[in-house]
């Protein structure tokens, strides 16, 4: 995805849902704090954009998102990329994650502004799901250094649900141990 696809999306979402305010909780979050021409290509490949509103506790918004430019709509067909509206808790995040969020405004979004998951909070969020296109995502920022392993260990122990936060450690310290010159 590119950001011009995500501004897009959120001048959409944001008339669709009549909130110009949208939590971005997906892999595209990343688009918030890097331009495509930054990112490796398994960092920016989806087509889906996960969107969410800070005003909507039955998740009426993300819905009506859902159903107007959601997978499968003619705003998909047309365009090969969609919104899903999603609720917050599909996100598994480190305490304190709101006051880290990026807000990326594009100038085509005509005011919609996207909540963007900081990157490292995005990471770990990823690894906590630990599907494999979760495993490349991560191994993609770490690689590229945008990211930092040590900041993601941190935000793994801030994790709520403690198991969670070891996982994500452990896979983390193995990414390390494997990828990082050892100094010898």
């Amino acid at each position: 995805m590119k950001r011009e696809e995500l501004e897009h999306i959120l001048r959409a979402a944001a008339t669709i849902a009549r909130d110009e305010d949208i939590r971005v909780v997906g892999s595209q979050a990343i688009l918030g704090s890097f331009g495509e021409d930054e990112l490796p290509e398994a960092a920016h490949a989806s087509i889906e954009v996960d969107v969410t509103f800070y005003d909507d506790p039955h998740n009426d918004k993300s819905d009506a998102v859902d159903m107007h430019i959601g997978e499968g709509s003619a705003f998909h067909e047309l365009h090969g990329y969609y919104a899903q509206g999603v609720d917050i808790s599909v996100a598994h995040l480190p305490n304190g994650w709101k006051n880290r969020v990026t807000v990326y405004t594009g100038d085509a979004a005509n005011g919609a502004r996207a909540h963007c998951l900081d990157p490292h909070d995005l990471v770990v969020s990823k690894l906590v799901a630990g599907r494999d296109k979760d495993f490349e995502f991560a191994h993609a920022l770490l690689a590229q250094g945008l990211v930092g392993a040590q900041i993601l260990i941190e935000r793994a122990v801030q994790l709520p649900d403690a198991p969670e936060g070891e996982r994500v450690k452990a896979w983390v310290t193995g990414w390390v141990k494997k990828h990082q010159p050892t100094g010898r």
